[in-house]
């Protein structure tokens, strides 16, 4: 038979009458004549809320008991998945990452998938089960447990199709498509029949949440289609994320925003100090960019989502001559915004922004850091000018 791996985030398992639901369409797929992989991501909210109580006795908690005790929440979803399809007359087993075979590197908190061993699945499948395992983590060669970071699980599912030679990996969210812009905050946004890779990975990497980009440059390296689908409707079709897809490439893609930022301004035009670069190294911090400040000197923007004790770090440890900015954000819009017929007005227009802070000009994106609470405005402006 052939095997599907099916991956489903926190929305869609956020409480039992969702994951009966998720069982439902599990046990489908299974009597359709496949074996099946699920991933699950933690409840939503349930990671939240663990790294608040870590937080509350410690503002700086180690790495390694924080990916100890953050991987407790795909367990809890693991089990209780598995429990409701064995009540649906079904045979099934819950394994955490570990028992799957997930080898990682050994750094906590933002590990990167080494080698898949998925013998016990592949065991467990020949039995006749629907294996259910815990997204976001693995073991290190060192025996200890580590996590994946922000959207690990989508990592996982695609690393176990292609270690499983799966016929195809398929993300469950509470999203069907992927869009030009958080349809959220752009109602008119364009969904996306298929992308290829690198398409998915500039989406991904700028703020898209739809797909994890380790989880893209994984399927793109093993030649994985991703297929998502939404949770609430599971049998509609929705974007595929494969290699040579049949719509050809547009010079800008989408624009994205990321909301989970903060950021140090270092006054100096020199740039940032060989000692600032150490100490954040040795916090285990890395930004998601570094750009010029309107006015002069640099932003260094990190992401609250990737370096999970980050407001503590810094609160404690600021570096000499940074400023702590918290109430900031960032737009990107993806895709080489010179060579779109649209990016000559698109320039216009951003040197209009009467709250831009700094920008970055890259061949494969445009990023613009405005306040917090303009976030959602500049993004609509921007996909206006670039999809009208």
């Amino acid at each position: 038979m052939s095997i599907i791996v099916q991956k489903y985030g926190g929305t869609s398992v956020a409480d039992l009458e969702r994951i009966k639901k998720v069982a439902c369409h599990v046990v489908e797929t299974r009597r359709a004549g496949h074996d099946v992989v699920v991933v699950v991501s933690a409840m939503s909210g349930k990671t939240d809320e663990l790294m608040r109580m870590a937080t509350d006795i410690n503002p700086e908690p180690s790495m390694r008991e924080l990916d100890m005790l953050l991987t407790v929440g795909e367990r809890i979803t693991m089990a209780l998945l598995s429990i409701a399809i064995q009540a649906m007359g079904q045979d099934a087993i819950s394994l955490t990452g570990s028992q799957c075979g997930i080898m990682t590197n050994h750094s906590h908190s933002h590990a990167r998938i080494v080698e898949v061993r998925p013998f016990r699945v592949l065991d467990e499948l020949e039995a006749g089960k629907i294996v259910i395992v815990a997204g976001f983590q693995g073991t290190s060669y060192k025996r200890e447990i580590t996590t994946l970071g922000r959207g690990g699980s989508d990592t996982t599912a695609v690393a176990l199709a292609a270690a499983l030679n799966a016929e195809r990996c398929e993300i469950y969210s509470d999203v069907l498509f992927v869009c030009s812009a958080d349809p959220r905050v752009v109602i008119n946004a364009r969904q996306f029949q298929e992308l290829d890779y690198e398409q998915m990975l500039s989406l991904s990497r700028h703020g898209a949440k739809v797909l994890n980009a380790d989880a893209v440059e994984f399927a793109r390296r093993a030649g994985i289609a991703i297929y998502t689908r939404s949770s609430m409707d599971p049998l509609k079709e929705g974007t595929v994320v494969r290699v040579n897809p049949d719509a050809p490439p547009r010079s800008v893609v989408g624009v994205t925003a990321r909301k989970d930022v903060v950021a140090l301004r270092f006054s100096s035009d020199g740039g940032v100090s060989d000692q600032a670069l150490s100490m954040l190294a040795a916090g285990g911090l890395t930004p998601c960019f570094v750009c010029a400040a309107g006015g002069g000197g640099t932003w260094m923007v990190f992401s609250r989502t990737d370096n999970l004790a980050l407001d503590g770090f810094l609160t404690a440890s600021l570096p000499e001559g940074a400023t702590l900015v918290k109430d900031i954000g960032a737009v990107t819009v993806v895709g080489d915004v010179l060579a779109d017929p649209s990016g000559p007005a698109a320039i216009s227009h951003v040197r209009s922004i009467g709250h831009l802070r700094g920008m970055m000009l890259a061949p494969a994106a445009m990023t613009l850091l405005v306040d917090a609470d303009k976030v959602d405005s500049v993004t609509r402006e921007l996909h206006e000018v670039f999809f009208a």
